[in-house]
């Protein structure tokens, strides 16, 4: 197998939600652990928070957890979920979507390199670009 980039999200009680969200957006097959279900020793007020989530679909994957007392998560601006492609109705389907509760930090416009690109930030805090490839012209 090919080295591979896989982004891993990390949220404070909000992986579940996000991970469903991203799951309804994005499609593809979602599997969650909780802390609970590990069984490994932890808090108990911890039991219910997602230890390890995993999101894929035939293009994309990726993974979350949750943080806690002993691991808090501070979201910031060094994350940025990226989805690259040529399929212009599909991209432009998932930047809508994602977009929904959040805010466009730049709408999907062709850019001087020439293609489709958009940023935007999720109702998660998580920040998201979409780039729809330029189709190669027909030789």
């Amino acid at each position: 197998m090919k080295p591979t980039l896989i982004p891993y999200l990390n949220f404070m009680g909000q992986t579940k939600d996000a991970m469903e969200f991203y799951q309804s957006v994005l499609g593809g097959d979602l599997t969650m652990q909780t802390y609970k279900d590990a069984g490994f020793p932890h808090d108990p007020k911890d039991d219910d928070r997602v230890i390890h989530a995993d999101l894929k679909n035939e293009q994309l994957s990726f993974m979350a957890s949750d943080g806690n007392d002993d691991h808090p998560v501070h979201m910031g601006d060094n994350i940025h979920m990226s989805i690259m492609g040529s399929d212009e109705a599909l991209l432009t389907t998932y930047f809508d979507r994602l977009a929904e509760g959040g805010k466009i930090d730049l709408p999907l416009a062709k850019q001087f390199w020439g293609d489709i690109y958009g940023q935007l930030t999720d109702k998660f805090g998580v920040h998201w670009t979409i780039n729809i490839m330029a189709q190669s012209p027909s030789k």
